[in-house]
């Protein structure tokens, strides 16, 4: 190559005088790094002559110009070659581009062609093609030649900010042009503002500078010695293709170092601080790099760069007789160094230099600069230590101040020593915190928080800090320290029931909150360790235990009618208040302080029935005068008052008005009793009596040996038969009985398997070991493509009962009639009253010599379903399906219309008395009111509920235009099925709530009876009961939890989307949310919820079935208290027409089971939907 270098103007017209000619370049080489559009608009700008002031730099193999663009301005450009100057590496630019860009591509042609040249027709640009494999061919063949070996590179190492009593420094290398930005600058102005200050330990070198350590890649130049240059930056060593150029294994790790660097280092110069290299990353790579053999330089020829393993810093303390003097030194490897010019390199390292002729064993010219990890990270102030005059001298007068403020602080900054032993130093001390609560009365208290350090050998005075660090103290206290013990207090408070406690300089605790404070927080508190409570005026609070004796008192008042009662209520000898009690307990609230300081449970029994009848005579929930008043008609009330009070006394005149209307209460009562005690109707000839397995851990009651009697005898038999109780008498009891006497008489049978709806599997299994622990049970939860592969008969080998859900027994059907099987059991059966499902289908064709049927719903629908499950516990027992609906179905179901004459109706009921006689003997069934006259009462109340005006409105419109299409659908019933139901439901949505058919369209329409809900459950809750409310629609039953979330009303949440059912039933059950939310779908069985006394039944449907099984899930044995069902019905709406059509369902399960019912017409028809749409 040849080149005429000229500095003048170099212009389109200029350059016959000065001209620059480049020869033995490829122009095409670019094209390798532009597109097409690219190289042809720069071929444009050359051939216009846009290119001036054009420069070449042989040393750094860059060429420079300046480019006019397309409006007014002029940028620079820079291309640079590779080291021989032939091929083309890249180009930058200070136009918005700013690499490799049409003004590059018009700076190389200008230079090779100049600007004749350039004025040639232009050179057409190489086809796609060509720059695709010209990019393969130019990293497959080295553009250098090969011949020459690879050129070694080192880490050259600068001390920033030295100044050399011999030279001074070295200058540092200009940037290249264009890649400086704005915010490398601003990085360097940052990197300068944190530089460490250091000093030097020899004259030359006394005064104090900023040092630091800079770091570059530089390669061996002609000379031997070495050189930086823009083809060995950070950046083109990790863009190098040539492999063949450096030496190998030194560009690799390199490369590696320069990826570490922190942010802002695109261009500019190449040094980089150690400061922003990561610490964990650049130590063990700089000893990579000393086992690799990768030089480590000085910015000088004599430097000397030592790596060492560690570099600790450390004050030595030392005792003389002016005091204390503290010494900042710094170790090497372990030994001190010499030299006092030393720094710190981020917070991750340390170095030093010792100038020339002060490193033992060193070059006397060289100087000699030690790099190294802290073992450690070192604390911010740590750097200070490294200051010219550091060395701290502590008169003795102050020693016992530096002991016990000032040595502590230090030693959370850096490592302290006394290497003569002459300064004592114990730990730390650790801080203690002082929690102290100041009581006024009984019912407020403040508590501060605060902090206590006390030295280790209890020689100097506590130090005392408020509980929230300032900048005063903050550099004397252990943050990290107080944080942990905080964190540990925090955690005793939530164990203790605390949950919203938080530590502070003062918090105020007022009422039952101070109670709190005193007798379960401090306590709590006390036993940590490092932690000291105070207190200032505590009370006495003392506990009253005893029960509670309550005194009623029925006096004579100036109003005939009306009585005035006194009541009191006495605890371990201290009067209690009544109006305080009431108030209390109206509130929530389980506790009661008196004045004295002596408090009271409210949870027992008597106090809050007493308030309950006291609300119910005269409201006086708020009221705070103990007089209250009665007339005589509320003698019941009366009665019930006289149970809870412990003394009695009455007027005489009150005694006399009452006396007879009391003995009328309690002789109707007796009546009453009388009636419920009748004897147990018993249905099909039971077995004699049987003992009760050993393995049993349960008292059966009569009906439910009884009924384990009647299911021995059917299994003894092979007889298939339906559990059909009531819901809540116990069904899973007594076939758990009957599995473990079939164990007994049986132990090397095969297994029972039990099919359970899949959220009553677990159930199974609990009740299962609680009753008879002693059987073995395997529950099959998931199918055998979810098991693992696991083989069912190796999941199942060795259990006495097997437990799976109605979905694995279908998917996994023939798993299980790959088995022998002791019996089947199907739970909630009336999931199998489809003949025509799987299940159903599976259920028939398992092997097994006896099959149970349990369910409370024998019939849900119509008497088909009575056939679908004695298909499959008693097949045989009667005809096929077509005969059954010929010979029973339509007889039956026809009884009941209106054009059935008499003759019709004699042969249903000689039908019906047949199809009882066939079914009852395996067919068990005794109501709640046959076997458990001890249950609770439930009273049934139907409410009607009117819609708003606009609602009205907004639904006959609907019912309009429904009717009008359903009317027309009915003349194919069958086939238009799904449509004909779709606007039903549609119907019964718009009567709920208009919103939960167009949210958007109806979301300001009122609805009427989520007010009537509300009314109503607003005195349930406020009067202590509790509550299931039930929906079929899940949308509605979100409507229900936003007004209890406006009201502030605590709930629980139960539907078929929800996730850990059980937790959510065992939350109710075990706390206080007064209601229950849950859809009919999802909580219509398996539940036992006796905890509420009230349910609520929003949307009624036609099959009485599944609201009775979810009234059941409350009024079932365990129950205590009368059972409220509440049905709201929207009054003029469908919903009326459904609950007169489920009335008429409701009869046929009686016409069934029982022998007085009346015949009823059973599975919804064409009459039905047609009667339910029309005026």
């Amino acid at each position: 190559m040849s080149a005429h270098v000229g500095f003048a103007r170099a212009g389109p017209w200029e350059h016959r005088r000065v001209a620059l000619r480049l020869t033995g370049i490829d122009p095409r080489g670019i094209s390798r790094l532009v597109d097409a559009g690219t190289y042809a608009r720069g071929e444009g700008y050359a051939r216009q002559g846009r290119v001036s002031h054009l420069q070449w730099n042989p040393g750094e193999s860059v060429l420079t110009a300046q480019v006019r663009g397309s409006g007014r301005h002029t940028y620079l450009t820079w291309v640079y070659l590779d080291h021989a100057g032939r091929a083309v590496a890249e180009g930058d630019c200070t136009c918005p581009v700013g690499h490799n860009c049409k003004h590059v591509v018009a700076t190389l042609l200008h230079a090779v062609g100049g600007p004749g040249a350039a004025r040639r027709p232009a050179t057409p640009a190489p086809a796609a093609w060509q720059r695709q494999l010209d990019r393969v061919l130019s990293v497959a063949t080295p553009t250098a030649a090969p011949a020459a070996a690879a050129t070694p590179l080192a880490l050259q190492v600068r001390v920033d900010g030295l100044v050399r009593a011999d030279h001074t420094g070295p200058a540092k290398p200009p940037a290249r042009p264009g890649r400086a930005s704005a915010r490398s600058s601003a990085r360097g102005a940052v990197s300068a503002s944190v530089r460490r200050r250091a000093g030097a330990g020899a004259a030359a070198h006394a005064a104090p500078v900023d040092l630091g350590v800079s770091v570059r890649p530089v390669r061996r130049n002609a000379s031997g010695g070495w050189a930086a240059g823009w083809d060995v930056s950070w950046d083109a060593l990790r863009r190098e293709h040539d492999v063949t150029r450096w030496e190998p294994r030194a560009r690799q790790w390199l490369a590696e170092l320069g990826a570490m660097r922190g942010q802002g280092y695109w261009g500019g110069s190449d040094w980089t601080s150690l400061d922003d290299f990561p610490g964990r990353l650049l130590w063990p790579h700089l000893a990579l790099g000393r086992e690799l053999g990768v030089p480590f330089v000085g910015s000088a020829k004599r430097d000397v760069i030592v790596l060492a393993e560690r570099v600790e810093l450390v004050v030595d303390a030392t005792r003389d007789d002016g005091g204390v003097r503290l010494v900042p030194r710094v170790l090497v490897d372990g030994s001190p160094a010499v030299s006092a010019l030393r720094g710190a390199l981020g917070d991750h390292g340390l170095f030093t230099v010792d100038p020339p002729g002060t490193a033992a064993g060193q070059d006397a010219k060289a100087w000699v600069v030690t790099l190294g990890p802290s073992p450690a990270p070192l604390a911010p102030g740590a750097a200070e230590l490294l200051t010219v005059g550091a060395e701290v001298a502590v008169p003795a007068s102050d020693e016992q101040r530096l002991r016990a403020d000032y040595l502590p602080a230090l030693r959370r900054q850096v490592t302290v020593t006394s290497s003569d032993g002459s300064v004592p130093l114990p730990p730390p001390p650790r801080p203690t915190l002082v929690l102290t609560a100041t009581f006024t009365g009984v019912s407020a208290a403040a508590l501060r928080a605060g902090w206590m350090y006390s030295s280790s050998d209890g020689v100097d005075e506590a130090r005392h800090h408020a509980f929230a660090p300032s900048a005063a103290d903050v550099a004397l206290r252990d943050l990290d320290a107080e944080r942990t013990l905080a964190e540990r207090a925090q955690r005793a408070a939530r164990a203790a029931g605390f949950d919203d406690f938080a530590l502070a300089d003062h918090v105020e605790w007022e009422g039952l909150a101070a109670l709190d404070l005193a007798e379960r927080l401090l306590p709590a508190l006390d036993t940590l360790d490092d932690v000291e409570v105070r207190t200032v005026d505590q009370p006495a609070y003392t506990e009253l235990t005893s029960t509670p004796q309550i005194a009623l008192e029925a006096r004579d008042a100036e109003d005939a009618d009306w009585f005035d009662l006194a009541v009191t209520v006495t605890v371990d000898g201290h009067a209690v208040p009544l109006p305080n009690i009431l108030e209390a307990l109206a509130h929530g609230k389980r506790r009661l302080m008196l004045a004295d300081g002596a408090w009271l449970r409210l949870d027992h029994p008597s106090l809050e029935r007493l308030r309950l009848l006291l609300a119910e005579a005269d409201g006086i929930a708020d009221r705070r005068s103990p007089q209250l008043r009665v007339t005589r008609h509320q003698a019941s009330l009366w009665d019930e008052l006289a149970e809870v009070a412990d003394v009695v006394e009455q007027s005489e005149r009150w005694r006399t008005a009452v006396g007879g209307l009391l003995a009328l209460v309690r002789g109707e009562a007796a009546t009453q009793g009388a009636a419920d005690g009748a004897p147990e109707g018993a249905t099909g000839a039971l077995p004699e009596p049987l003992p009760v397995p050993a393995g049993v851990q349960a008292d059966l009651r009569p009906y439910q040996r009884r009924g384990f009697e009647w299911l021995a005898f059917c299994w003894e038999h092979h007889l298939g038969g339906i559990l059909a109780d009531d819901m809540g008498l116990g069904k899973t009891l007594q076939t758990l009985t009957l599995i473990a006497h079939a164990r007994e008489r049986q132990p090397d049978a095969p297994a029972f398997l039990v099919v359970a709806p899949a959220s009553v599997v677990a159930g199974w299994a609990a009740e299962a070991a609680r009753f008879t622990p002693h059987l073995r049970v395997a529950t099959v939860t998931t199918t055998s493509s979810r098991r693992d592969a696991t083989p069912l008969p190796e999941v199942v080998a060795g259990a006495d009962l097997v437990v799976t859900s109605y979905a694995v027994f279908r998917l996994d059907a023939e798993a299980f009639a790959a088995l022998d099987w002791g019996a089947l059991v199907l739970d909630e059966a009336q999931f199998v009253k489809n003949h025509a499902t799987r299940a159903n289908q599976h259920a028939r064709a398992l092997r097994a010599p006896y099959k149970l049927a349990i369910t409370g719903t024998p019939l849900e629908n119509n008497v088909t379903d009575l056939w679908s499950l004695l298909a499959v516990v008693a097949p045989g027992l009667f005809p096929s399906l077509q005969h059954f609906r010929t010979d029973y179905v339509k007889p039956i179901e026809a009884a009941s219309r209106p054009d059935t004459d008499d003759a019709m109706r004699r042969h249903a009921r000689a039908r019906l008395a047949r199809l009882q006689r066939r079914a009852r003997p395996l067919l068990l069934r005794r109501t709640k009111e046959q076997v458990a006259p001890e249950l609770p009462e439930r009273q049934e109340q139907v409410v009607a509920v009117d819609l708003a005006p606009r609602h009205r409105t907004v639904y006959e419109t609907h019912l309009q235009r429904e009717r009008k299409r359903v009317l027309g659908l009915l003349d194919d019933f069958d086939a238009n099925r799904v449509a004909v139901f779709r606007a039903l439901t549609t119907l019964r949505r718009m009567a709920l709530d208009a919103s939960l058919v167009d949210p958007d369209a109806y979301a300001a329409v009122p609805s009427s009876k989520l007010d009537v809900l509300f009314e109503q459950l607003d005195e349930v809750v406020a009067e202590g009961h509790r509550a299931l409310v039930f929906s079929q629609f899940t949308g509605y039953l979100g409507l229900v939890a936003e007004r209890c979330r406006a009201a502030g009303v605590e709930f629980a949440y139960l539907d078929g989307s929800t996730r850990r059912r059980a937790d959510v039933v065992a939350g109710f059950k075990d706390g206080t949310a007064p209601l229950f939310l849950i859809s009919l779908k999802a909580g219509g069985f398996g539940l036992n919820l006796t905890e509420a006394d009230y349910v609520y039944l929003l949307d009624p449907w036609w099959n009485p079935a599944t609201e009775a099984q979810a009234v059941d899930r409350t009024h079932r044995i365990g129950q205590t208290r009368p059972v409220n069902v509440v049905r709201l019905v929207a009054s003029g709406t469908i919903e009326e027409k459904v609950m007169a059509l489920k009335e008429r369902k409701a009869r046929l399960v009686d016409a069934v089971l029982n022998d007085d019912a009346e015949l009823f017409a059973g599975a919804i028809d064409v009459d039905d939907v047609r009667a339910l749409f029309e005026a």
